[in-house]
């Protein structure tokens, strides 16, 4: 049975105009609504209201009152459902490729990116000092509550509320991603968005020394600026892409030379030779 949390604060403390937005966000109206409340309260949130009445050393000793047993649950769901849903949307992959695809969408870097794209900074329950420091777009506390809130929809909705949270805030996002993956062959990472890492396993794989990222061209005025970037093994151009961020320029360069290296061994699987360059712009 979950852990009450304490009442609903009211806007000023929590820093947000009130739940029912957190909820439209969601797509799901809590029955019980402490769960919600506990899943967005931080330890350093708990510790300081449980300080205030109680000053002994072991105030924040009670992990009733925080939501990191929230986390932990939300944890072992999403690896549940994410697995179930992995299976369907990839019935052909086997299960060592189906561990790097759940690996992607469960991870802390993944899953601080959901929070911020939902935006659930404004709704969580933070300490002062930890709020002072930014803790609101603090990405591995977003993570966190991600988690959290996973859990509380499965305790208060049954799987059935935390499936379609996670297809739809989780899951929809990554697919376009993963199906790239995939469709870059087994040797390719499966993280998601991360094209240069599943590139440069790509070419490990196949015996070819790492990939060299060069900037070609720099253009626009300083608040537009666009890169242009070549992707080189040994000498060699693979690809190349336009972007506003260099970052962004080397991940399309990276996905563009890795679409080039699998349609090249598909058409003759026994040769290793370079693929003529790909060229994409993106001008953000």
């Amino acid at each position: 049975m979950a852990p009450r949390a304490p009442e609903r604060q009211n806007a000023e403390q929590s820093g947000a105009a009130g739940y029912a937005d957190l909820e439209r966000v969601l797509g799901y109206t809590f029955r019980d609504s402490h769960l919600l409340v506990l899943a967005l309260t931080h330890r350093s949130f708990a510790f300081e209201n449980t300080a205030a009445v109680n000053s002994t050393s072991n105030a924040n000793s009670d992990p009733k009152n925080d939501n990191e047993q929230l986390e932990f649950l939300g944890d072992a769901v999403l690896g549940m459902i994410a697995a179930q849903s992995l299976i369907r949307h990839f019935p052909q992959s086997r299960e060592g490729e189906l561990s790097r695809l759940r690996a992607s969408v469960v991870s802390r870097k993944y899953l601080g990116k959901v929070g911020t794209r939902l935006d659930l900074g404004r709704w969580l329950r933070l300490g002062k000092t930890t709020s002072n420091s930014g803790g609101q777009h603090n990405a591995a506390l977003l993570a966190n509550t991600v988690e959290a809130l996973i859990a509380a929809l499965y305790l208060d909705g049954g799987q059935e509320a935390a499936l379609r949270f996670i297809e739809r805030e989780v899951l929809a996002a990554a697919l376009p991603h993963l199906e790239s993956s995939v469709a870059a062959g087994s040797s390719f990472s499966g993280a998601v968005g991360d094209f240069k890492s599943g590139l440069q396993e790509l070419l490990q794989a196949e015996g070819h020394p790492t990939p060299e990222y060069r900037v070609l061209e720099e253009s626009g005025p300083a608040h537009r600026r666009l890169f242009r970037i070549q992707v080189a093994v040994a000498g060699e151009p693979l690809a190349e892409a336009q972007a506003s961020s260099k970052k962004e320029a080397q991940q399309e360069a990276a996905r563009l030379a890795t679409e080039r290296l699998r349609q090249r061994a598909d058409e003759a699987p026994t040769s290793p030779s370079t693929p003529p360059a790909a060229t994409r712009h993106n001008h953000g």
